[in-house]
């Protein structure tokens, strides 16, 4: 940091260094008695170099003049007068004054000198800062107002605007507490100087295209934002002075901000488009396979039935086999509506009290006619009713079933519990099948994500848990999965509510 002057400004620098001065005079001349030229010379010249190290150069050369006329009434015969009687004493004099002036004089140069490096430092600690900001920035869509507002917080600006060229106009990211009509004319003159030349100003450490506007008495640089040597629009700053190179060193680092910007949106529209490609794929090979094998039952059934020699007993099965293959097609049909719901933010969260047991049974029954296989064993703690959406989560829960159904042997016992506490409806949902794979549980939510237990069954889009997730987060709920210690898989439903409780929980 600079040294400052005493508080006041210069003019109580001054009052001091006149006040140290008389000091000097008073305790040399009337207390020690003190004679010797070249000693009060040498503390007077003290006194100076001091006074020139924390203020200003023109306090100091006051105080040699001031010290000079001192040594001459008080301390050169004769005492008393600004008369010199030795030609010698005018020569030791004239030297004071030099020295004195020569020493204020490096001393104010040496005190400017470190406060341009100490301002170099400052200015290159607030483009690194602005640097790290600049990487921080994920979000293309805001990046360039971020960039704006990074900048008038790091520089500590008035206003700052980054200005780029959109096609005959100017699309302007403005910063700052005290904002600046910009002329567009003037940004299409700067960007105009900008593209006709290169050329930089050694001196002042500049490029060509630098202006300064006057608009509403405030002063506005102007300064051209460059991707090496073809200019991509103008930075305008409005505030405290800054040094013209570190304004281009700015404009330097703005416009390599813009060009990471529109990178980050050309890779996430990439990857979009790859996502929506693969999505497509993964889609069309699921219902390919999904829809295929019901049709082809439903075709092979119903040309039974229709055959002359088909006994009633047949019939029946055959008809059995169509409805349940219906029931499959539907439920396909129900996911992709799911999936495309969630997709479009078009999941309304629409709450009611209802009891744990309702939701089960609601679950239960929307996949009957895939747990007809299995034995399903209910274990309900306090059905108290719960106000939260029970469509909703029943819906995730019956999708939770259906995989436990899947995934497991037909036979086997699928254990459902649920219990309401503490504002929450917790329902787990245990099977006895083979459990879940180390590599599967990271992924398990995913979107299409059939896991390696998939490359044993013949139907499945992968759709059923990314569907539960996507339910669950409307009803701003949770859902997570586990192996249990004596085999098998849990998965956890956790869905925030309000429990009833008094007389309407008796009710």
């Amino acid at each position: 940091m600079t040294r400052s002057t005493p508080a006041g400004g210069p003019l109580r620098a001054a009052a001091a260094a006149m006040a140290a001065v008389a000091a000097v005079t008073l305790i040399l001349g009337r207390w020690l008695h003190v004679s010797n030229a070249a000693t009060v010379s040498i503390t007077y010249l003290l006194v100076i170099l001091i006074v020139a190290a924390s203020s200003h150069l023109w306090v100091a050369i006051l105080t040699s003049l001031a010290a000079v006329l001192c040594i001459n009434y008080f301390f050169l015969p004769p005492v008393g007068t600004f008369s010199i009687a030795e030609p010698h004493n005018w020569v030791a004099l004239f030297a004071f004054l030099v020295v004195s002036l020569v020493a204020s004089n490096l001393s104010a140069v040496a005190r400017a000198r470190e406060h341009e490096a100490v301002s170099r430092r400052d200015e290159l600690a607030r483009l690194f800062d602005l640097s790290r900001d600049v990487l921080m920035v994920t979000d293309s869509h805001e990046a360039l107002s971020a960039l704006a507002r990074s900048i008038a917080r790091r520089f500590d600006l008035d206003f700052v605007a980054v200005a780029l060229p959109r096609n005959d106009d100017w699309e302007s990211f403005e910063a700052g507490p005290q904002p600046v009509p910009l002329d567009k004319g003037e940004l299409s003159a700067a960007f105009a100087v900008a593209r006709r030349s290169l050329e930089f100003d050694a001196y002042a450490r500049t490029y060509a295209g630098h202006r300064t506007l006057t608009v509403a008495g405030r002063d506005v640089r102007l300064v051209p934002l460059r991707v090496g040597t073809r200019p991509i629009g103008v930075l305008a700053a409005a505030g405290r002075p800054v040094e013209a190179g570190t304004l281009d060193t700015l404009a330097g680092v703005v416009a390599i901000a813009i060009e990471r910007a529109e990178f980050l949106e050309e890779r996430k529209a990439a990857e979009l488009t790859r996502q929506s490609e693969q999505l497509k794929t993964t889609l069309l090979a699921s219902l390919g396979h999904d829809l295929r094998t019901p049709l082809t039952a439903i075709r092979v059934a119903a040309s039974n039935i229709q055959a002359a020699d088909v006994s009633a007993a047949d019939r029946t099965e055959q008809s059995d086999l169509i409805l349940l293959e219906v029931e499959r097609l539907t439920r396909l049909f129900q996911n992709l509506l799911d999936m495309a719901r969630i997709d479009a933010g078009a999941v309304a969260l629409e709450a009611r009290f209802a009891h744990p047991s309702e939701i089960v049974a609601a679950a239960r029954e929307q996949v009957a006619h895939i747990l007809h296989e299995h034995t399903v064993v209910v274990a309900v703690d306090r059905d108290t009713p719960i106000r939260l959406d029970p469509r909703l989560t029943a819906a995730a829960l019956a999708h939770l079933l259906e995989n436990a159904a899947q995934y497991t042997p037909p036979g086997s016992t699928i254990d459902v519990s649920a219990a309401s506490a503490a504002g929450e409806l917790i329902i787990d949902v245990r099977d006895h099948g083979p459990g879940l794979t180390a590599a599967d549980l990271p992924h398990l939510f995913d979107r299409f994500y059939r896991g390696a237990a998939a490359t044993r069954r013949t139907s499945g889009t992968g759709m059923g848990l990314w569907i539960v997730r996507g339910l669950l987060d409307v009803a701003r709920g949770r859902v997570r999965a586990e192996n249990c210690p004596d085999g098998g898989a849990r998965f956890t439903m956790t869905v925030p509510g309000v429990l009833k409780t008094g007389e309407d929980a008796a009710e």
